[in-house]
Order: structure tokens, then C-alpha cells, then sequence
């Protein structure tokens, strides 16, 4: 008698139940990869995605997919050629066509990322889809000086009535732009819950009135960042009356991000200075303290500033009780935020809720002090350290000790007395479990030799813990590590740091390293390489972001004795092709004098040998010819040029930002047969 056996696989689940799983998958290979089993899943993947970033050319109207009908979050900042007017005579021939045939494709777009180099994109496209509630602008060239006041942002406000989120942190204008948008459309600006003005490009921030106005023009925020003037020897600085205005106008935040233009952009400190800047804040405890009580919904707060405020520790205590929502904390040049007196807890420390503390310049910040914080803030997941001169590694130590049970995310940087091997050493208790890791790269004495110097000194990385323990625990497994992050000033080696405590990271897969210095201090690096091929001892390793950007030096010509920025490229990227990479951000060295920051003939041919790479985007510009380099990398298949830093170069006719030199290498990377 025959048997028979019937097989249940997960096709036989009802669509409904499979369209919820597929639903639930958030990566977007694993989305794409499930759309290739059967027509079946193919058309469930299709009709449950929601997000979707478009690539490819605007002038390839007939590659428009037609099948996201469900795309609610919708990224257009991507399209190339990157950084050209998306609905202009060169991206598309029928502007008014093109826009048409995104509403049709994408019919229930809500949310809208897009490159706005000028208001003729949203003039477009704002209209057809009135229903927008989220959207964020993206420009990195200059604003062009003959528009308006608000030119840029009132077709949002003109035809999408509904909007409640306004992203303009990556968009290149002027802090005059605002308050007219918002006055014009006051019954818009008052639906806003989410305001971004943190910006970079503005170099002053906002003043004074430019803040109350705003504030007062949308009462229902929710979320608000604007980065500020706080400096008190300029005319219009924010100070107490401002801050009193923001908890007045708009008692409905639950996050507060002010910062000073300075300090968004990540400027290091000097480690011999005492930390306390010239000039004061114009902002008084008891101010902050009256603030603090008129946001009794806050759950994340940034006051990050430029110029000190002293004392300030009874303002966080006040923070504390009346804030009980309060999960983020991130301070810059607070001064007192901890001065235990024996095992007393104060400011900061009574902050027994928040989960993530960032603090940077705090000048009076002792061993007692970090300890004191542990003790009192024991539910700490993320912490960040940035310039503060007087801790030591024996009171880090015992901090993340207290901590080992929390803390994931650690950030040590600009610390005077916790270099490469002493932050290591700090980190031994959570070494299993640190997840994220940002450190700087230097020495303990922090002495830098001169880069050209034969008889330079080997550097020694080694410290004293008067730990017996110390050399063995050195080699433990950081076993859970997934991100690190490292600082290096120019010349320095990136071999020598990762053998002196961090060889074994099995899980890690992403690496940042940020180079920043001048390189037309040194005449040349001591040896041939960075070290790039040291990182072939991680296994899972598979994004890199190397930036370079800050890296500053000769772009064309360079005096006699010294190298340019093609040898410079050189030095960092070689043995890059020994790591598996599959994803690389790069930010070329750059020329300020000229506005340059361009992929150089060494770099192309260094780039072309990571043949595992699927993705690569090279923030700055490189001609053709070194382009076509790229298309010897088999799996290849998303390659972008993007000037995004501030002011991108305007002169778009040159070699490297030409239009039609990035659509012909778009076409030869189409061109080219890839497997999956």
C-alpha cells in the first residue's frame, strides 16, 4: 500500500499572514531578495513596502517603477546627476510630464525627501501631493541670491496644508527665510509638530527675534532644533528672554536641540587648555531653571553651546523633578554639572532616568564627579565624553564599571588624559558587551613628531595600571562590538592603534575613520601606508566610511619637498583592496583655497581593487577617466559623485561635475551584467 506525503511550506499561509511577515522585514536586500521566489511574493513585497529611495537618472523616464503603489516615505535626494535641479531642461525634457508620472507611480506619498537647488522642483511637484505631512529639503550649494525671503519654502507651505514636519538641516539657506515662510501661512505653521534648523551652513545661527518669532509662529512643536547665536559680543544673541520664550510659545516639546553653529561642527578642542572659554554665556541658572519647568513634557534635551555657564548643576537637579519624561541629555560647556561633596549626589547625578548622556568642555568635570554620575544615572545605554581635561582613566574605569550592566555605546574623545591605549584600558569591565565605540587615536603624551624626521621614534603603546591583571584582560574578545569609530591626525598609523588592544572583534562589520589635519605641515609620512590592510583581521567587516574630508593640503601644485593630495590618497587608501568591503562612503582630501575636494588618478586605481564593493559613494567630484576605473569592480552596482559639503562647488560645466560625464558612466555601470 503506497503512502503518501503531503508538505506544508510557507506558501500554503494565507496571503494575509504572509503579506504581514514580509511586511515586517525592514532590510532592503532581504525585501528584494524575497520579491525573486515567485510572482506570489513578488507582488506581496511590492504592496507592503513603504519606504523607497530612488537611484538612477531623471532622464530615464522609462525606468520609473510604476509598481510601489503602497510607498508612503519617498527619497528623491539621490536621484542623479546628484546636486542638478531635478525637473530642469537637463534632468528631465518634460518637467511637468515628469512630475505627473511620480504622483501616478507613487500615489499615497506622504513623506518626501528632496535635493531643492532651486524652488522650480517644488513648484512642481508640491502640488501633486497636497496630502504631504513630512518633508525634508537637501541642498549643499548656495542659495541663489536673487530669490526672496522664503522663496524656497513657501510652495510647501502654498500647497500642502496638512504638513507637520519640516526638515531643513541639510538645506543650504538663510536664517531670513524662515520667519517669512511661517508669517505667510500661519494656520500651516501652527499644524508643525517638527521643526529642524540645525544647520551647519549657518554661520552666526539665529538671533534672538529670529528664534521668539519662529517659536511663537508654531505653538504646537513638539520637536524643535535650531541652532543658535549665543555668543553675547554679537548684536542679537539669544539669552534668557529667548529661552523663556521657547518654553512659553511652545510648552508641547518633548525634544530641545539648541546649539551653537561652532558646535555642530565637531571642532576639537584643544587638550592643553583649561576648558573654560573667554566669554560667558548671557544665561543664568535661575532662567534655566524657569525653562526647565515650563517643558514638563521633555524627553530629550541638547543645549550644546560655545561659551560657558557656570554653576549650572542646580539647574539639572530642577530638570530632574520637573522633566520625569527625560531619557537624553546632551550638554556642551556646562560647568558644575557634578561637584559631589563626599557621597552627596548632586546635578547631573540626580538625573536617575535618562538613558544617553553626552557632555563636551566641561571643565571642572573630576573622577569624583564621572563617578558620580554612575552612581546616580545607573540606567546609562549610551555615553559620550568630548574635551573635558581632568578625568583620568582610573575614574572612566570605574565608571563604565558601575555601568556594566547598561552600557553599550561609549565615546571618548579630546581628553587629555585618556589617549588611544588608556581609553582601551578604561573599557576593560563592559569589554564583552560594548556594542558601539568611538575613540581618538593618539598617544599619551601627545607629542607629534615631525612626519618627516628619519630618526623619528617608534611610539610605545603601553600603560600601567598597577593591575596584574591588566596585560591578560588587554587580550580578551570585544565579542559583541559592532561599530567602531576612530579619530587620527594626519600621518598617523592606523596598524600600530588596532594591535595594541583591539585584534580580536568577531561580530564587528562597520568601521568610521575620520583623518583631520594639515598636511602641508608635514613633507611626507614616516611610512608607506595608513594600514588599511590591518583590517583584514576583522572577519564580518563590510562598511567603511573614511573621511578624509578635513584632510587639508595641495590639490595641483605642491612646493618643492612636499607631497600633494594625490600621494596623500595614496598613503590612506593603500591595501584597501585586501578588505572585503562591501559598502565604502569616501571623502577625498581637500583643497580650500580652491574649493576642491576631487578623486584623485592613485585613489581611482587604489578604489578599483576592492572587488566585493556593491555600493560606493564619493562625497566630492572625480573626472570620467577616473570613473571608468570603477567599472572593473564586478559587483558594483551603485556609484555616486556627491559635493555634499558646504558651499558645493557651482561651477558644474567643469570635468568633474559634468552632467553628462556622470550619465555615461551611469550607462557603462548599467551596461554591465551582475548576478543577483
Amino acid at each position: 500500500m503506497a503512502v503518501s506525503f503531503s508538505t506544508t511550506t510557507i506558501n500554503d499561509l494565507p496571503d494575509v499572514i504572509l503579506s504581514n511577515i514580509i511586511a515586517a522585514v525592514s532590510d532592503v536586500r532581504a525585501r528584494n531578495a524575497a520579491s525573486l521566489v515567485s510572482r506570489k511574493w513578488l507582488l506581496l513585497e511590492r504592496s507592503t513596502r513603504t519606504f523607497l529611495t530612488l537611484r538612477g537618472n531623471a532622464r530615464d523616464l522609462f525606468m520609473l517603477p510604476s509598481c510601489f503603489r503602497s510607498v508612503t516615505h519617498l527619497d528623491l535626494s539621490l536621484l542623479s546627476p546628484w546636486g542638478h535641479p531635478l525637473l530642469s531642461s537637463t534632468a528631465a525634457s518634460y518637467p511637468a510630464l515628469f512630475a505627473q508620472l511620480l504622483r501616478q507611480s507613487f500615489p499615497n506619498v506622504k513623506s518626501l525627501i528632496i535635493y531643492s537647488r532651486n524652488p522650480s522642483a517644488l513648484e512642481l511637484l508640491a502640488p501633486q501631493w497636497p496630502s504631504l505631512s513630512q518633508i525634508k529639503l537637501v541642498r549643499w550649494h548656495q542659495r541663489p541670491p536673487q530669490l526672496p525671503p522664503g522663496a524656497d519654502i513657501l510652495p510647501v507651505f502654498e500647497n500642502c496644508r496638512d504638513i507637520n514636519s519640516l526638515d531643513l538641516s541639510c538645506f543650504y539657506c538663510w536664517t531670513d527665510d524662515i520667519p517669512p515662510a511661517l508669517k505667510a501661512h500661519p494656520q500651516t505653521a501652527a499644524k508643525l509638530t517638527f521643526l529642524n534648523l540645525l544647520n551647519p551652513s549657518f554661520t552666526e545661527g539665529f538671533k534672538a527675534q529670529e528664534v521668539e518669532e519662529i517659536s511663537k509662529a508654531c505653538p504646537n512643536l513638539k520637536k524643535f532644533l535650531i541652532a543658535c547665536m549665543f555668543d553675547p559680543r554679537y548684536i542679537g544673541f539669544v539669552g534668557d528672554e529667548t529661552l523663556l520664550a521657547i518654553s512659553i510659545n511652545c510648552p508641547k516639546l518633548s525634544l530641545l536641540h539648541l546649539a551653537d553653529p561652532s558646535a555642530l561642527l565637531n571642532a576639537r578642542a584643544d587638550p592643553d587648555t583649561q576648558g573654560f572659554t573667554q566669554e560667558d554665556a548671557s544665561i543664568t541658572v535661575a532662567t534655566l531653571i524657569e525653562m526647565f519647568s515650563g517643558l514638563p513634557l521633555l524627553e530629550e534635551l541638547t543645549f550644546d553651546i560655545s561659551n560657558n555657564i557656570r554653576d549650572s548643576g542646580p539647574a539639572f537637579e530642577i530638570l530632574n523633578s520637573k522633566c520625569p519624561k527625560l531619557r537624553s541629555l546632551k550638554l556642551g560647556n556646562f560647568h558644575g554639572i557634578s561637584m559631589p561633596i563626599e557621597s552627596k549626589l548632586d546635578g547631573i547625578a540626580l538625573c536617575q532616568r535618562i538613558e544617553s548622556l553626552s557632555i563636551r568642555n566641561v571643565a571642572d568635570l573630576t573622577d569624583m564627579g564621572l563617578i558620580a554620575i554612575a552612581r546616580g544615572c545607573s540606567n546609562l545605554v549610551k555615553f559620550e565624553v568630548q574635551g573635558c581635561k581632568n578625568i583620568t582613566v582610573r575614574g572612566m574605569r570605574t565608571f563604565v564599571s558601575l555601568l556594566n550592566r547598561t552600557l553599550i555605546d561609549v565615546k571618548i574623545s579630546c581628553c587629555k588624559n585618556l589617549g588611544a591605549v588608556s581609553s582601551l584600558k578604561s573599557l576593560e569591565p563592559i569589554q564583552d558587551r560594548i556594542r558601539k565605540l568611538h575613540i581618538d587615536c593618539v598617544t599619551e603624551s601627545n607629542i607629534h613628531d615631525e612626519l618627516g624626521n628619519n630618526n623619528r621614534k617608534k611610539r610605545k603603546f603601553d600603560f600601567d595600571l598597577n593591575d596584574s591583571k591588566s596585560s591578560d584582560s588587554m587580550n580578551e574578545t570585544w565579542s559583541k562590538l559592532e561599530h567602531l569609530s576612530l579619530w587620527f591626525s594626519v600621518g598617523e598609523l592606523l596598524t600600530p592603534f588596532l594591535s595594541s588592544g583591539l585584534e580580536d572583534c568577531p561580530n564587528l562589520n562597520e568601521i568610521y575613520i575620520k583623518v583631520e589635519g594639515d598636511c602641508r605641515h608635514f613633507s611626507k609620512p614616516s611610512q608607506r601606508e595608513f594600514g588599511l590592510q590591518s583590517l583584514c583581521m576583522f572577519p564580518n567587516l563590510s562598511k567603511m566610511q573614511l573621511d578624509c574630508g578635513e584632510t587639508i593640503g595641495y590639490a595641483h601644485t605642491a612646493p618643492s619637498g612636499q607631497m600633494d593630495l594625490s600621494l596623500w590618497e595614496r598613503f590612506y587608501l593603500y591595501g584597501i583592496g585586501a578588505v572585503n568591503l562591501e559598502e565604502l562612503d569616501y571623502w577625498p582630501p581637500q583643497d580650500r583655497d580652491v574649493n576642491q575636494r576631487s578623486l584623485s588618478l592613485p585613489a581611482a586605481g587604489l578604489l578599483q581593487e576592492c572587488v566585493m564593493l556593491r555600493k560606493l559613494f564619493i562625497h566630492g567630484t572625480a573626472h570620467e577617466h577616473f570613473l571608468m576605473f570603477l567599472l572593473r569592480i564586478q559587483s558594483l552596482r551603485d556609484v555616486q559623485l556627491r559635493e555634499d559639503y558646504y558651499p558645493a562647488p557651482e561651477n558644474d560645466m567643469s570635468t568633474e561635475m559634468r552632467s553628462d560625464s556622470c550619465s555615461r558612466f551611469e550607462d557603462a555601470l548599467n551596461r554591465r551584467r551582475i548576478e543577483d
